[in-house]
């Protein structure tokens, strides 16, 4: 079975979604496919300020405390403190791109790293310098090295990426992101959201309906 995680790096509740979705990817019979939909990329960017980072916090705490992850004060400060930056989530999804170009089987590994470093480290992965020392201290060197200096290649299979998961919310209704599409020889449907906030085995339940 196909899977497509629908998700954006910067998304608070795709950073609660995480451990299922990391639970997800390990169970037999199952091939996971991350599709940054790029919500929260390019012109969708906006700077940081404290009205946007009020409503963020607060929205943060309703994430942590259905699903247990956490929202460090280093964040609070260090990310959603930081007047006039950008919440840009390109850098991070470009990232994720390199990732997948260079070792991509560690690309559900990268995308947790990313979130953690925001999140918990309070360090901002909507810069670029960020994302690309986040990888080379966990040994994505390949990808390190791509991100600090992007060549067409890496920027056209960011493009597609973006531009193919955008094309599958579209094409099943997906109203936002967390979203998951599971696709086998019987069809393909959309699934609950909230089934990556719950037990794993409902969702499992879930996909062997499909």
């Amino acid at each position: 079975m196909q899977v497509t995680y629908l998700f954006d790096p910067l998304c608070g509740w795709c950073y609660g979604a995480g451990p299922v979705v990391e639970q997800l990817s390990q169970l037999p019979g199952i091939t996971l496919n991350l599709a940054p939909t790029g919500l929260f990329a390019g012109e969708n960017a906006r700077p940081m300020d404290a009205g946007f980072a009020a409503f963020a916090w607060q929205n943060d705490q309703r994430i942590a405390r259905l699903t247990g992850q956490e929202f460090s004060d280093g964040y609070r400060a260090n990310v959603l403190g930081a007047s006039g930056a950008m919440f840009d989530s390109a850098p991070a999804t470009l990232g994720l791109v390199a990732v997948r170009l260079t070792a991509p089987s560690r690309e559900i590994e990268a995308l947790k790293l990313l979130q953690r470093v925001r999140y918990v480290d309070g360090r901002n992965n909507a810069d670029l310098s960020v994302v690309a020392d986040v990888l080379a201290s966990a040994g994505f060197d390949e990808a390190a090295r791509r991100v600090t200096s992007p060549d067409e290649e890496l920027l056209a299979a960011y493009r597609a990426r973006v531009d193919a998961a955008r094309r599958e919310m579209a094409r099943f209704g997906a109203q936002g992101v967390p979203s998951l599409i599971a696709e086998d020889a019987s069809g393909s449907r959309l699934l609950q959201s909230n089934l990556l906030f719950g037990d794993l085995k409902a969702l499992a339940a879930q996909l062997q309906s499909v």
